[in-house]
């Protein structure tokens, strides 16, 4: 099967990127390298393109019925600017995706919110709150599962008889991360009529960002300060090159950073961190318990609710080598003398920190902040200590 290509790759060909597969995209995993660009996210500003990251809009009279019996959070309490985030999970309570979710403006039809902001913006001098419409959600399925979840929420609109649009709008979007402690800088002179820079975390609004009216919002995948951009597929390489050519560039940045900058913060990765079929994970295990709202009739609430009464077996937690060598995914996690009690889904060389850190389950009795654990690291157990992350205080 063909990767899939994001508007931009022609862009980042010509700037020398290295390219890698990641869900089914042939995405920059690199452009200078990735000490360079993670220590410009940490330091300054740095610009991903996250276009493989998927788009599905909701709308209609039940889109706020759709969304609660198919997320585990409580999208009844965004307002239109709104985001949260989510799990999306089985009938047992096993995480299939996380998520963001975001509150359209109400009145957005699903598939045209894109080529319909200019339009909303002017009608409503950028008012999100101004009464139009039913409810609509836009919200971000990782890499690659993009046609997994619209199929999904499809299927159980029909079953449950639910008056809602549902629109896989991957291929019409485009997104970029832009990331650090100077990304508001960034944004500010992106966005010379917009107030985007106001927005409070998790917090979006439409917003010309170069000339090109977009989806902005306060969110990001760095621990750092950021942004996540959401324009017109067609009309992204406008925007890209005002972050990476303007008067004060941003570092091109590509998944490989991405990748010690989520780990550093203990973020989870989708298909690594948790699977369904591979690392089956429920939020509870996966130290993100915070998104469950019990009082919601989502799609594996019950068992939930019977795993937060009698507690996990094991827990998410990170480990900090004490010894040389790299951890990676996969390595056995031991008591030190051999009896196994967890192993690494996440692994790195912190590039902020200079010392090996990992990410993974351990048995709940070892996954106190400071407990001794050994990582198997090519046959040889290396003395490590549980922390529980963040690895960096941000």
């Amino acid at each position: 099967m063909t990767d899939r290509l994001p508007p931009l790759h022609g862009a980042h060909d010509a700037r020398g990127a290295k390219f890698t597969d990641f869900g089914g995209w042939q995405m920059p995993v690199e452009f200078d390298s990735i000490q360079t660009e993670h220590a410009a996210v940490r330091e300054s500003v740095g610009v991903f393109d996250v276009s493989h990251m998927g788009e599905i809009e909701v709308a209609g009279p039940d889109a706020t019925a759709l969304m609660n019996r198919l997320t585990t959070n409580d999208v009844s309490a965004l307002d239109p600017g709104d985001s949260q985030y989510a799990a999306i999970t089985n009938e047992e309570g096993v995480m299939l995706d996380d998520t963001v979710v975001y509150r359209l403006p109400d009145g957005t039809a699903a598939g045209e919110a894109a080529a319909s902001l200019a339009e909303f913006e002017e009608a409503h001098d950028g008012d999100l709150d101004a009464p139009s419409g039913d409810p609509a959600y836009l919200f971000v399925p990782n890499a690659g599962h993009d046609d997994q979840m619209y199929d999904r929420w499809v299927d159980h609109r029909d079953e449950w008889g639910l008056d809602a649009t549902v629109a896989n709008v991957t291929d019409d979007w485009a997104m970029l991360a832009v990331q650090g402690p100077d990304a508001a800088d960034a944004l500010d002179e992106a966005t010379p009529r917009d107030r985007v820079v106001d927005l409070s975390k998790f917090e979006a609004t439409t917003a010309a960002v170069a000339g090109v009216e977009s989806w902005a919002a306060r969110t990001g995948y760095t621990g750092e300060d950021g942004f996540e951009v959401m324009c017109p597929a067609g009309s992204v390489e406008a925007v890209w090159d005002a972050f990476v050519d303007g008067p004060d560039p941003a570092q091109p940045c590509g998944l490989g950073a991405r990748d010690t900058l989520r780990t550093e913060m203990g973020f989870l990765l989708s298909g690594q961190d948790f699977d369904p079929d591979d690392e089956p994970r429920t939020p509870y295990e996966a130290r993100i318990g915070f998104v469950v709202k019990l009082d919601t009739e989502f799609v594996g609430r019950d068992a939930l609710e019977v795993q937060k009464e009698e507690g996990v077996t094991e827990r998410f937690v990170g480990v900090r080598l004490l010894e040389r060598g790299v951890p990676r995914g996969g390595y056995a996690v031991t008591d030190g003398d051999l009896t196994r009690v967890g192993k690494l889904t996440s692994g790195t060389m912190s590039p902020t920190l200079d010392q090996p850190i990992g990410l993974g389950y351990l048995h709940e009795s070892y996954a106190d902040a400071g407990t001794e654990v050994s990582v198997v690291v090519r046959g040889d157990e290396k003395r490590a200590e549980v922390v529980i992350p963040p690895f960096l205080d941000r």
